[in-house]
């Protein structure tokens, strides 16, 4: 006779083929993510029980079919090898509106037919018709305001920042964060233009770009990136890389910005001086650099930092705010990143809190590191801005001492 206990799977076996599912789940995610991207909203506009005349359904119907080989054709076309800023632009488009109409046809799917029916709101068909329009007033509204929310200027966002050890002379420095431009397919050139008009009104002693400038290379989108040229600082203007750059030969990035009179922080510092009292301004490569395969590309703090007094404040220029863990076992006093977009359409920041430690704003790590996190100054792929508005930062740096004196 057999032993049962001996058919059972070992706890390490289980685990295994927990795992092997999780991999095969996500490795079939990318067909799976699109096909619901699409069907749902379809489902909850057109076969929820809202009996629309036949016409309706199948020219609804075939939008969607439409929408779902489209969008990953247009995407593979656009920002694939071939690299046409038109496909882009459409299959870019077309993920946003996906991903507005998605969100909305759960929510409302659920919720509103919920509340509908709880309220003794007509019948079924009523109430599938009132959830499907619903569904389309918002995601239309929504993503007609996304729009013009993406392609703005963004507004100035100003605070205060004490940083414990910076010296009463350094009192009051003014630092201008910009990250995450993303120039793209969609021409931004006078966007460009006006985002560094902006940046020059606050008379800032340090700029900084915490990268991901463009989709493309520095030689294809040249045009757009041009006006950061004119951007003013009364010290210095520094630049580190973002992940994008990475996939856009990256160096004709760090090349690109140096020739425009940008100072490119890679892995090194520089100082800044004022009133006695001295700030140590370091950056470091994307996190994501070593495993581009470029010489010389890699994050690394110990060189960013080699040579520097640690008895100095440290302001440090990284571009993915998870760098932070690693910036405060080095006791760093301020980190600048961006990367998150602050989710760029909502609710797509739940899932950037799964990657990253910080959304957006001024948060507290180990017992003496800030970490900064800009939503981005522009926006990456689909051109919608929804409940994550972009911004250029204004930081203005406050010693313990001046703050006294004031």
């Amino acid at each position: 006779m057999t032993d049962i206990s001996d058919t059972r799977p070992t706890e390490g076996e289980a685990k295994a083929a927990r795992q092997s599912g999780l991999h095969r789940l996500i490795r079939y995610l990318p067909l799976i993510a699109p096909v619901l991207l699409w069907a749902v909203p379809c489902w909850v506009l057109l076969y929820g029980g809202q009996h629309w005349p036949l016409p309706v359904t199948v020219t609804g119907t075939a939008l969607f079919v439409l929408g779902l080989i489209g969008m990953p054709l247009a995407m593979a076309r656009g920002h694939g090898r071939r690299q046409r800023d038109g496909a882009a632009i459409i299959g870019d488009t077309l993920l946003g509106a996906g991903w507005v109409l998605f969100t909305w046809s759960v929510l409302l799917g659920v919720l509103l037919r919920l509340a509908l029916t709880v309220a003794g709101v007509g019948d079924g068909q009523d109430r599938a018709r009132i959830v499907a329009w619903a569904v389309l007033g918002t995601a239309a509204v929504l993503l007609g305001w996304g729009y013009a929310e993406a392609r703005r200027v963004p507004r100035v966002r100003r605070l205060d920042v004490e940083l414990p050890r910076l010296g009463a002379g350094l009192d009051g420095t003014r630092v201008a964060l910009i990250t995450d431009t993303h120039y793209g397919p969609l021409d931004r050139a006078r966007w460009s233009a006006r985002v560094c008009e902006t940046v020059n009104t606050l008379e800032a002693d340090l700029v900084c770009h915490t990268g991901d400038i463009a989709d493309g290379t520095a030689e294809r989108r040249r045009a757009q990136a041009a006006p950061l040229g004119t951007v003013r600082a009364t010290r210095a203007r520094v630049y580190v890389t973002g992940n994008h750059e990475y996939y856009s030969e990256a160096q004709g990035w760090v090349d690109l910005m140096d020739e425009l009179g940008w100072e490119p922080l890679r892995n090194r510092h520089l100082l800044l001086e004022r009133g006695g009292d001295t700030l140590v301004v370091a950056g470091v490569d994307d996190v994501t650099a070593e495993s581009s395969g470029l010489t010389g590309h890699r994050a690394d703090l110990g060189d960013a930092l080699d040579g520097a007094d640690p008895d100095l404040p440290v302001l440090l220029l990284a571009h993915q705010p998870k760098f932070v863990d690693r910036a405060a076992e080095h006791g760093i006093d301020l980190q600048l990143s961006g990367h998150t977009h602050g989710g760029q359409i909502w609710p797509f920041h739940h899932l950037v809190r799964l990657d990253q430690p910080a959304l957006a704003g001024l948060t507290h790590h180990g017992p003496r590191t800030l970490l900064y996190t800009s939503r981005g100054t522009g926006f990456w792929g689909p051109p919608f801005r929804v409940f994550a508005p972009s911004e250029i930062t204004l930081l203005v740096l406050r010693s313990p001492q001046g703050s006294a004196s004031r």
